[in-house]
């Protein structure tokens, strides 16, 4: 390696640092706010939230080290443009391409070496950190509910005015909305309790909670549809009364408000292995579903016809009311059952559609996760290839013009790639586009800038072959009306 290869890359990899660690530990600052309220108040010792904080850490990496390379590309580069470094380079015969080489191949080692972390150490981190969740619940069950407000479990929400006792154990003024998913939206069940006792054990996925003193509140959903209007609902009182709390879902839900879902603890073989099984039970369940549908409709129309319906009428005499064939009382069973197996057909249908559209989105999920793993190496190779030419045509280093540049560029590629992860999830494109929207729209941008800036051409685009043809026909209008 030549002394300018080292100069490059040691001045290079010294911004990179410096702008990784400062990033890192914003973005560690953020994910304390974020989970502040597990931490504070919970008499947790300090080497438990340094391990809270260090599981936590890897799944800030695929946003700052992009980010970061990014940023310290513009900088570099920049720095080297305006102390003039590049043109003593190029009074020398070096060219662009030729000092971006040997750095080019240690952004492609750092590329890998992100692919390795994203497939093994953020997977295992994110494992350990909601073990390490469940633990903390298990021994101080307090941890699962926020006094004085609402806490989403599962299906259920939780508020309580007071806790007290060595772990917060002892609860007071609890009122519960409990939400069944079969009768559409709100609150179906409402259960309020003066006190309470919230309980756990270590060999458990479960916490225990005894209401004490209280009232309970359901919904009736009624099968006449007239009597829904006057929305009955059952109460009752309790001197005791026990819930479980399944942490399995307390963890889902703290997963999903802190961007952690359980594909993403899982390496690319596993992910494969896991996406073979989910494919298959969804194809299993599509033609379950079918056969199931078809096997109803046959056992309806293979029934023993009504007498009246055996004699068929001579062709001449052939009407096209088939109910007309039968007698009144028979036409009324027959418009009946037609309307039962409707009504029962829509609601399989239904039922179905949406337990489909949820395997759906895990399967897209999970496909999503794999595709995530390459992307965020790729990232970085694009974020250095748009960070180094943009630095050398800006010609500004510092921490002033390229943050501007690095920040704007970033959150783009951000927000687009956030984008199309939601349209993917929701089956709207395919997770291959999804994942990989933001890389494919600002890779022609990185050509662009590496494109000109190897060739001294500079930042402004010149658009006269797009607008000279415009002015010709407005330049022979305007003569042909002159004359």
């Amino acid at each position: 390696m030549k002394l300018l290869d080292k100069y490059i890359i040691t001045s290079y990899m010294i911004t990179f640092t410096t702008v990784f660690v400062i990033l890192f530990f914003i973005f560690i600052l953020q994910g304390v706010w974020l989970f502040i309220s597990d931490l504070a108040g919970k008499d947790l010792d300090i080497w438990t939230i340094i391990k809270f904080l260090s599981f936590y850490a890897p799944t800030i990496v695929p946003l700052v080290l992009p980010l970061s390379i990014l940023l310290a590309g513009i900088m570099t580069f920049g720095s080297f443009a305006e102390n003039y470094e590049f043109a003593a380079m190029k009074s020398s015969g070096i060219s662009l391409q030729r000092a971006m080489k040997m750095l080019t191949i240690t952004i492609g080692i750092l590329s890998f070496v992100s692919f390795f972390f994203a497939n093994n150490v953020i997977p295992d981190a994110q494992y350990k950190f909601i073990n390490l969740r469940k633990t903390i619940i298990q021994q101080r069950p307090a941890m699962a509910i926020t006094e004085g407000q609402f806490n989403s479990i599962g299906n259920s929400n939780i508020k309580v005015d007071k806790k007290s006792g060595t772990n917060g154990e002892f609860l007071e003024g609890i009122t519960m909305h409990i939400k069944n998913i079969n009768y559409g939206l709100g609150a179906n069940t409402i259960i309020k309790a003066k006190k309470g006792i919230l309980s756990g054990e270590d060999d458990t996925n479960s916490l225990q909670l005894e209401l004490n003193d209280g009232y309970y509140y359901e919904d009736i959903q009624p099968t006449k549809f007239e009597d829904r209007n006057k929305l009955p609902f059952v109460k009752s009182s309790f001197k005791k009364y026990t819930l479980t709390i399944d942490l399995g879902q307390l963890n889902q839900a703290e997963m999903e408000q802190g961007d952690i879902t359980s594909e993403k603890m899982l390496t690319v073989p596993e992910l494969s292995y896991t996406l073979d099984s989910l494919q298959k039970n969804y194809d299993k369940d599509v033609v379950s579903f079918a056969d199931n549908l078809t096997l109803r409709n046959d056992n309806l129309f293979n029934k023993k016809p009504a007498q009246s319906a055996l004699v068929a009428p001579k062709k001449e005499n052939a009407t096209k009311d088939l109910l007309s064939l039968f007698s009144k009382n028979e036409r009324i069973q027959i418009i009946a059952m037609a309307k039962n197996n409707i009504t029962s057909t829509d609601f399989s249908i239904q039922n179905s559609k949406i337990d489909l559209d949820y395997k759906s989105k895990n399967i897209n999920s999970h496909w999503l996760a794999i595709h995530e793993k390459f992307v965020m190496a790729y990232s970085c190779l694009l974020m250095f290839f748009i960070g180094a030419p943009l630095g050398a045509i800006i010609r500004k280093g510092g921490l002033g013009l390229p943050i501007v540049f690095a920040m704007l560029i970033f959150i783009t590629f951000h927000f687009i790639n956030t984008f199309g992860k939601k349209l993917a999830q929701e089956a709207t494109i395919s997770p291959f586009l999804g994942a990989w929207m933001a890389s494919l729209l600002m890779t022609p941008l990185a050509i662009l800038l590496t494109y000109r800036a190897t060739n001294d051409i500079g930042l402004m685009i010149n658009f006269d072959w797009l607008t000279e043809p415009f002015q010709k026909i407005v330049k022979k209008i305007t003569q042909t009306d002159n004359n």
